[in-house]
């Protein structure tokens, strides 16, 4: 037979309030609505395309440019960071309007299973993140899931800051 002792009341009392404040210390680290809203995202690009019609926009459009502090245009950047299975790289170009961005596009190689899967729920959602927003004010910390391709992507945004700086 196999003899048990009880532990005192305290002890279980406080092991318990132990267990609650672990349960509500790890909810701080699972996924929002948003990051499940992230998920169904699909990258797509958008190209501004502009017209003039009446000089009222023109000059708008030329005041815009003397208050912009980087060119606009195409810009491209590499950047890389560390994952669980090692270093990863991360290719975005951006186009600049205004310094606003008006496009995104990301792509990566990863060499694990995980890694990919982590890049491609980044790449879907980034487009959402960063599209109509300046440049100036893009510091992505997660998209969908993913932390760390954040790291490399915010690496080549400040490249492509110092590349497109008027």
């Amino acid at each position: 037979m196999i003899r048990m002792t009880a532990m005192p009341r305290p002890v279980r009392v406080g092991a318990a309030v132990a267990g609650v404040a672990g349960v509500v210390a790890l909810a701080g680290c699972a996924s929002t609505a948003a990051d499940a809203e992230d998920d169904t995202v699909a990258l797509s690009s958008s190209t501004p395309t502009a017209t003039s019609s009446a000089s009222a926009s023109a000059s708008s459009s030329a005041a815009a440019q003397a208050a912009s502090t980087y060119t606009d245009g195409t810009y491209t950047a590499s950047a890389s960071y560390t994952s669980p299975g090692g270093v990863e790289e991360v290719n975005v170009t951006v186009t600049l309007a205004d310094d606003i961005i008006t496009s995104v596009d990301v792509t990566a190689d990863a060499a694990s299973t995980q890694s990919k899967q982590y890049q491609s729920e980044f790449i879907s959602g980034i487009s959402a993140v960063v599209v109509g927003k300046d440049i100036d004010a893009i510091l992505v910390s997660k998209v969908s899931g993913s932390s760390l391709t954040s790291e490399g992507f915010n690496s080549a945004i400040e490249e492509i800051k110092t590349e497109a700086a008027a």
